[in-house]
């Protein structure tokens, strides 16, 4: 029979190698990013704090080649998502991002933006089924949305406030995210009126 520090060891060794292997790091780096989004908390800035948008002047491509200036965004509810392919927390909020655009995606501005290649987004998006428009940076993001960090997600009002700035992996479709959406939505139809 083994000893059991002989076993702790040969057991430490294994999840060392599991966590060094390039092909198992990913899938266990995204699973444990998605139990960190289901925690992870989304504030709502208070209205004293919210930054608003100065400048619209940000160019960017559509997948299918196509440029889109963000002045096209003014006025509208927008959710703007910096993300890669690679990234293993943006992987894992990448469901909930989904089902958020799967609901609003015919009343809000959505914009998955990366510097990934078009072959890589169309390659990650067919094997995953997803469905959202992402873009591709032409020019450098207005001040307002500079980062340095992915993913990062940010809730625009249609009065060009930021009420969400959040990094990291989130569960984007959750109830209070889903609240603010709705508000966001009712206020953005009490100003066409």
């Amino acid at each position: 029979m083994m000893k059991k520090s002989k076993r702790n060891n040969i057991i430490f060794l294994v999840i060392i190698a599991v966590v060094l292997i390039p092909q198992t790091r990913q899938p266990i780096q995204v699973l444990l990013h998605k139990g960190i989004a289901l925690i992870n908390p989304v504030s709502i800035e208070k209205e004293s704090d919210r930054i608003v948008i100065s400048n619209y002047d940000w160019k960017l491509k559509t997948e299918e080649g196509v440029s889109y200036n963000f002045n096209q965004s003014k006025g509208k509810v927008v959710i703007i998502n910096f993300w890669a392919t690679w990234c293993p927390p943006c992987i894992a909020e990448m469901p909930s991002l989904q089902k958020l655009y799967d609901k609003y995606g015919d009343k809000v501005e959505f914009l998955f933006v990366t510097n990934d290649s078009i072959d890589k987004i169309k390659a990650f998006k067919a094997k995953k089924n997803y469905t959202f428009p992402v873009y591709q940076i032409l020019s450098n993001p207005i001040k307002e949305l500079q980062t340095s960090s992915i993913p990062r997600t940010l809730i625009i009002s249609q009065k060009g406030e930021i009420i969400i700035d959040k990094s990291g992996a989130v569960d984007w479709f959750g109830e209070n995210i889903q609240n603010e959406m709705n508000k966001l939505l009712s206020a953005a139809e009490s100003l066409k009126k």
